[in-house]
């Protein structure tokens, strides 16, 4: 018998992705201070990348110290813009800060996904996306964000692309689930070699 998944988090996003996959993942909330890690890894000089990867690695390990069993999931995205990195905003004051800074430029979303495995980490992968933005007015972007208020203050950013806020953009690359916050290919690949889903 594989071992029981856990996601560390209760993301509907990442959750939908993963049972969408045919996986069955048991979401559990990580509880980790977010915002006082990023803040500190910034301050020390940490790329984005590492960022992601410490956030997805802490998630995975605080989880996984109460299952040692499972084989718990660890997730998180961080937004690139140069070495800015952006969190979800707070007000949607904020969502208008952080899309006129996005505008008009090309910025990376960091997605991070780490594996424990018996309270240790066995595998891990960051994939990157990059989005360019139309230099789109501050008239739509404030319409934009008194529509959609309720859905983007739960993305890094300011918006989602699986919503209206793919009209934001003139061109993306990089695969659609790491968008959403999974580099779930990797992951399915990983667990299809490790013999734990049918390939």
């Amino acid at each position: 018998m594989p071992p029981t998944l856990i996601l560390a988090s209760t993301s509907p996003t990442r959750l939908q992705m993963l049972r969408a996959a045919g996986l069955a993942p048991t979401p559990i909330a990580s509880r980790v201070d977010e915002s006082t890690i990023r803040d500190a890894l910034t301050a020390e000089g940490a790329s984005p990348r590492d960022i992601a990867d410490a956030l997805a690695e802490m998630k995975a390990r605080k989880v996984a110290e109460k299952h040692p069993d499972a084989l718990v999931l660890g997730c998180d995205q961080v937004l690139a813009l140069d070495r800015q990195t952006f969190a979800k905003p707070e007000t949607p004051d904020d969502a208008r800060a952080q899309l006129r800074q996005l505008r008009g430029k090309t910025h990376k979303l960091l997605s991070a996904a780490v594996v424990y495995q018996n309270a240790e980490p066995v595998w891990r992968h960051v994939s990157e996306a990059r989005m360019t933005m139309h230099n789109v007015s501050d008239a739509y972007l404030d319409d934009y964000v008194e529509r959609n208020w309720d859905s983007i203050r739960h993305s890094v950013g300011g918006y989602k692309v699986e919503e209206e806020g793919v009209r934001l953009f003139s061109a993306i690359t990089g695969d659609h689930f790491t968008i959403l916050g999974l580099p779930l290919l990797p992951l399915l690949a990983w667990l299809g070699n490790r013999g734990m889903i049918a390939t």
